[in-house]
């Protein structure tokens, strides 16, 4: 039994939770998921029906996570609200989000409260199995699960990198924790090991381009699969299988080298590991 509620957290900041409303917005949601790698969250959030802040004095937002996990965002103050029109569409937002501005809902002022400021994207809370219902009451009892450190998290080397899918979600979506482990992760290029801790079976993969190895692995997060037909397969048989998938480096390469090189090396270690053969690559 959990002995600290969200409630709790914005009682402390001078908050009553009866004047917030809880936000989950989910990244199973493609136009929301667009908004979100787009970094405009705060844009779709003020865009809502014109009554959705009745009542409500405060929205604290949160960004789903594993299962029912919901990451703290942030919790703003609802000001003034305007038409959603077609001049009032804000700059940056997806093409498919501007379509959704006809006039008929609303756009809120929000002020982000800095008194919560400290657990932006250090507090998860569990929302419940009732994840459909994306807006609650502010009294409604939300299980802090964890709440993250503040000190950064010290990169251990390239030769002592071993993460499951979740550990490496964590490192990515957390750029400011792992701050360390983005640097070292987008300096260099690399050949890596993708295995199926439930069959064995390996998956070998190159990362190059302008952010290395962290840009090839931030894909693998966004996808679960990166795109790699066997893999693909392997989530459409067992859906929840990514999350047995292990990450390491089996060689790291400058970025000095060209794109040709680094799949030539990429071939051998193929070879070596009989990956294509007993493995999920496919050629």
């Amino acid at each position: 039994m959990s002995i600290l509620f969200f409630s709790d957290v914005i009682k402390k900041a001078g908050i009553d939770p009866k004047n917030v409303k809880l936000i989950r917005h989910s990244l199973t949601d493609k136009l929301f998921k667009e908004c979100y790698d787009k970094g405009k969250v705060y844009e779709y959030t003020c865009h809502q029906k014109k009554d959705f802040s009745r009542d409500y004095e405060y929205w604290a937002v949160f960004i789903s996570g594993s299962g029912t996990l919901a990451k703290f965002y942030s919790i703003y103050k609802v000001g003034s609200s305007k038409p959603d029109t077609k001049d009032n569409i804000p700059e940056g937002v997806p093409e498919k989000e501007a379509l959704n501005y006809q006039g008929e809902y609303a756009i809120y002022d929000l002020t982000r409260v800095d008194a919560l400021a400290e657990m932006e994207g250090k507090l998860t809370i569990d929302w419940g199995n009732s994840t459909r219902m994306w807006h609650q009451k502010g009294t409604t009892e939300k299980p802090v699960v964890y709440i993250l450190p503040d000190e950064k998290k010290v990169f251990t080397g390239f030769e002592n990198l071993v993460k499951t899918y979740d550990e490496l979600k964590e490192i990515i979506e957390n750029r400011e924790v792992y701050e360390a482990w983005h640097t070292a992760l987008s300096s260099v290029y690399a050949i890596y090991l993708i295995v199926d801790t439930e069959t064995g079976k390996q998956y070998v993969g190159s990362a190059y381009g302008k952010d290395g190895v962290l840009g090839r692995w931030a894909v693998y997060v966004q996808t679960r699969h990166g795109n790699n037909k066997e893999m693909k397969r392997v989530i459409c048989n067992y859906p929840e299988r990514y999350h047995a998938f292990q990450f390491s480096i089996l060689q790291i390469l400058p970025k000095t080298i060209t794109d040709e090189e680094v799949i030539h090396i990429e071939s051998l270690w193929k070879d070596k590991l009989l990956s294509t053969k007993f493995g999920m690559n496919d050629n």
